[in-house]
């Protein structure tokens, strides 16, 4: 394998994505990587509102907000599928955020990636505790 400045770079990224979010070595598939393109992951300028206590994760409000951003991912760690749903936000977007319900498998991470204008990617994470299963959990 010839390492280049670009792979050291994502591998470097990676490890510090890792390191600073144990929890998201489920998603060791590359599902961030391929959000981010192995951009760093910054904490801060994104808020995520979910319950703690799902009783159904049938249907689970959440609700993300990112001043600045031009697109929000939302994921769900321990789904089967766990990109849940990307908002993306044009120039004239009055706000930068988005509430919608969600269907998680079973209790887990649900996870808000924003990619701000400047290119950067804030990450936040909520854990939400589900009692009765959602995506065949």
């Amino acid at each position: 394998m010839e390492l280049t400045r670009r792979k050291v770079l994502a591998l470097g990224t990676g490890t510090l994505a890792f390191a600073g979010f144990p929890a998201l070595a489920r998603l060791a598939d590359g599902v961030i990587a391929d959000i981010t393109g192995g951009a760093e992951l910054r904490e801060g300028g994104i808020s995520l509102s979910a319950p703690e206590i799902a009783e159904n994760g049938n249907t689970v409000p959440v609700r993300v907000d990112a001043p600045g951003a031009v697109a929000i991912t939302l994921l769900a760690d321990g789904n089967p599928v766990p990109n849940v749903a990307t908002f993306r936000f044009g120039p004239m977007s009055a706000s930068r955020g988005a509430s919608t319900r969600i269907r998680l498998a079973k209790t887990q991470n649900v996870l808000a990636l924003a990619e701000m204008e400047d290119g950067s990617f804030r990450m936040t994470k909520a854990e939400v505790k589900v009692t009765i299963g959602g995506c065949g959990g």
